[in-house]
């Protein structure tokens, strides 16, 4: 199969104002950058001399920050502590355009925080302040309700599992069964041990670690890869199963049974960090904007090629996206 340059660019013309809600843990990443120069004389650990920190929004926020990059319309729903860091994370969220109309705080609970100390470019510790326990059923009945009233704006859905309590059975098939009467994409970006919970969606895009967890099983080489994508199509039933493979690219799964190998197109490996939250933002937003399943997975992969080039967490603009897919010319898809 070939797919043109020009035709993936129209896709993403239509990437401008196309409504996403985000579904699920919201992360307070917090940096704390120093020197370290001697060893404490009360235990054998390095003294780190601080100098700088930075606050940086994690989880189902970075999703959202990749969203509103390329041009979207972007709800974020999840909780948030009603202590110090909560207002924190709640003022980045805000800076960045993002409505937090469905945003729930919840004062038993903490902000999901984590604090990485770094010393002469080198992480020494980081110390995670969270809640695992599930929503309480007061908390989880407010989310899922203000969703609800909100359900008709939206042209796609995310579901952004980091196992932090959020994302629990209840939530997921109350949102599945509202997108599919009212025909939205709903897409997951999975949590190893909640896999049972993502029954019907419209596409999942694990990597190729969760995907064994997934099939229950562990392949001995790329060959076996289709044999676990038929286990999780087989198992829970999505219109699409998008399994992201590092370097080797990523192996598209339809329900007609059709499947698809999509090469890298990253020029060149630097960092890997927030590669996923690229696929799943970019994959949705894509199928939103009127892709096909195969069309939705190249553009995603362009995007995840260019943010690996760069360092840290980052995210891809919609002039990049576009220059990308444009100067490749022809997609060349294996199926």
């Amino acid at each position: 199969m070939n797919i043109t340059g020009e035709s993936l660019a129209r896709v993403i013309k239509r990437f401008k104002g196309k409504k996403i809600l985000v579904v699920g843990d919201l992360i307070l990443d917090h940096y704390i950058f120093g020197e370290v120069d001697r060893v404490s004389p009360e235990a054998p650990v390095p003294v780190v001399w601080a100098n700088t920190e930075k606050f940086v929004g994690g989880g189902a926020v970075n999703v959202a920050l990749n969203l509103i990059e390329l041009g979207a319309e972007v709800y974020l729903c999840g909780v948030i502590g009603d202590g110090h860091y909560g207002k924190v994370l709640l003022s980045l969220i805000k800076d960045k355009n993002i409505n937090t109309s469905l945003i729930i705080h919840d004062k038993n609970r903490p902000t999901t925080l984590k604090t990485r100390i770094v010393a002469q470019h080198q992480q020494v510790v980081r110390l995670d302040w969270e809640s695992k326990d599930f929503l309480s059923p007061e908390v989880n009945s407010r989310v899922l309700n203000k969703i609800k009233k909100e359900m008709d704006s939206f042209d796609g859905i995310i579901i952004e599992d980091y196992g932090k309590g959020v994302i629990n059975p209840e939530l997921v098939d109350v949102l599945v069964r509202e997108s599919k009467n009212k025909e939205k994409v709903v897409t997951v970006d999975p949590k190893e041990e909640h896999f049972d919970y993502y029954q019907n969606v419209t596409a999942m895009t694990p990597n190729l670690k969760e995907a064994q967890i997934a099939a229950g099983m562990k392949i001995r080489s790329l060959d076996d890869v289709d044999l676990v994508g038929s286990r999780i199509m087989h198992k829970l039933q999505p219109k699409a199963l998008l399994v992201t493979m590092g370097e080797s690219g990523m192996k598209l799964f339809q329900e007609d049974g059709k499947t698809y190998h999509i090469p890298t197109y990253a020029l060149e490996v630097y960092d890997v960090t927030g590669a996923g939250d690229t696929v799943i933002s970019v994959y949705t937003l894509s199928l939103a904007s009127g892709a096909s399943f195969v069309e939705a997975a190249v553009i995603s992969n362009c995007a995840a090629g260019i943010v690996v080039e760069k360092l840290g967490a980052a995210t891809t603009t919609k002039p990049e996206l576009m220059e990308r897919v444009k100067s490749e010319g022809v997609f060349k898809i294996k199926g």
